[in-house]
């Protein structure tokens, strides 16, 4: 799991960075990630990806329509930031979350909104001293996977200027797990799609939670 998601960063990194163009995919997300024979993986599907400068910092988008869970705020809520490829940072982020964790990042049957929102679940448990439960895992196996969990934290960063550029993600998963500091808490915005896949943001639903107080977005 490390090494694939390796692979997936040093992909995105190359369309961000090592291109004549800076290419931004747009919709990275688990089905748009294949697996050759070898395990090396292969970033897919770029029918929403976007053509840009490698000047350019900011992009600007007609539509928000990509997949929930991956899709970072300021694409649908543009008061949190300007588009750029930050965004490709927060949806490998949410997919780096979800391949630590095994388990799917948003749980819509959980019994409580911190367990709903499993990054900031996680952090409370890092944050408290909880170590990890893996099963039938080595010491190494759990530092790589809590290194996998904060460097996700860092890219799912509410304020797109908080997230690392993805080469600074590569720096951090290649080196010392200890020397991965932990980022600010992660902020759950909360919001309702309705049935042509618009995302519809009223002020009684936009809410930004943050430890334990509640602000409303007017």
């Amino acid at each position: 799991m490390f090494e694939i998601s390796l692979g997936v960063a040093r992909g995105i990194d190359y369309l961000h960075r090592g291109c004549h163009m800076k290419i931004l995919h747009f919709d990275t997300k688990p089905h748009n990630i294949l697996l050759d024979k070898n395990f090396d993986p292969k970033i897919s599907d770029f029918g929403l990806a976007k053509l840009y400068s490698r000047d350019d910092s900011v992009v600007t988008l007609t539509a928000a329509r990509r997949t929930m869970g991956y899709m970072a705020p300021e694409l649908f809520y543009k008061n949190i930031g300007r588009v750029s490829h930050k965004a490709d940072i927060y949806s490998f982020g949410m997919l780096l979350m979800e391949m630590a964790g095994k388990m799917k990042t948003l749980n819509p049957f959980a019994d409580s909104l911190s367990q709903i929102y499993f990054p900031s679940w996680i952090y409370d448990q890092f944050n408290e001293g909880e170590d990890l439960e893996i099963r039938d895992a080595t010491e190494e196996d759990t530092r790589m996977t809590k290194k996998m969990i904060v460097v996700a934290l860092w890219c799912i960063e509410m304020n797109p200027v908080d997230r690392p550029s993805m080469n600074k993600v590569l720096e951090m998963l290649e080196g010392d797990a200890d020397l991965v500091l932990m980022p600010p808490k992660p902020f759950l915005i909360r919001f309702e799609e309705n049935k042509d896949d618009e995302i519809n943001i009223s002020p009684s639903e936009a809410l930004i939670l943050s430890g334990d107080t509640i602000d409303y977005i007017s």
